[in-house]
């Protein structure tokens, strides 16, 4: 089922109102107004009757705010962060942003009900989409068929995955690849970590013992953390621009081949 009160690419009009796009981030009309005055956010197209339209790239924009605000950070603090982005930043690149922040979050579920589930939506949830959302590990379901568990840290990307044009068969795979390559290049870190960065000779008893241990053990891994994801997520980016370039060329070839035969 597609929605059809908001534009699923950047290139597309804004068609969100300020109520809509506040249903959609989950917050009030009042924080959005804020934000805006604020400079968080940019100003909304103004369309016919001064009625003030706002895109994908304002409920990324608002799901990236309100991640940094529940790891502690001021406002002040945020208009620096998002002063040091690019200006041109797509819904896209402000969302793997979100989805870099999220992960130092402590998991966390919250309890939503399917009504509240349905405004992030911006319209009714079929039992479709729950399934969609539960398969993507997004939600769990209760004793009650109208509330749910939900992951906080993953809703935002499961609420846009519902609008793609993808079967969910195809989304699941893709889901079941990125696991099985993620939690691979885990274990292969984890044994670099464990025999060349910590070594040998901390494990067989010549440095730390006991607690000490166990915190050095922490703190190191709290220093390479930060860096291992930010590497990973550099690299997947890159290779997807290489696939996806190579993609894309290969259409328009044959594009011009069939340009030629005809």
């Amino acid at each position: 089922m597609a929605n059809t009160d908001m534009a699923t690419t950047d290139t597309e009009e804004p068609t969100l109102t300020v109520d809509e796009l506040a249903a959609r981030a989950g917050v009030t009309v009042r924080t959005v107004r804020f934000y805006g005055t604020r400079g968080l956010l940019p100003p909304p197209v103004i369309g016919p009757r001064r009625v003030g339209h706002y895109g994908p790239e304002h409920l990324s924009r608002l799901a990236l705010i309100e991640e940094l605000q529940h790891h502690g950070m001021t406002l002040s603090a945020i208009e620096r962060y998002l002063r040091q982005l690019p200006p041109d930043l797509s819904a896209d690149d402000l969302a793997i942003h979100r989805a870099l922040v999220a992960s130092w979050a402590p998991d966390a579920p919250e309890v939503a009900s399917r009504e509240q589930l349905a405004r992030r939506a911006g319209r009714p949830l079929s039992e479709e989409d729950v399934d969609r959302l539960a398969a993507l590990n997004v939600l769990e379901r209760t004793d009650d068929p109208d509330v749910f568990r939900i992951d906080p840290g993953v809703l935002h990307l499961g609420m846009r995955l519902l609008d793609v044009p993808i079967a969910l068969e195809t989304i699941l795979a893709a889901h079941t690849v990125v696991l099985e390559h993620s939690r691979s290049a885990a274990r292969e870190l984890s044994r670099l970590f464990r025999e060349e960065v910590w070594g040998p000779d901390q494990e067989g008893g010549s440095g730390p013992s006991g607690p000490e241990r166990i915190r050095a053990k922490k703190s190191l891994s709290a220093h390479m953390q930060p860096l291992v994801v930010q590497s990973l997520v550099i690299a997947f980016q890159r290779s997807m621009k290489r696939e996806l370039r190579g993609w894309y060329g290969q259409d328009a070839a044959e594009g011009e081949d069939a340009a030629h035969r005809a």
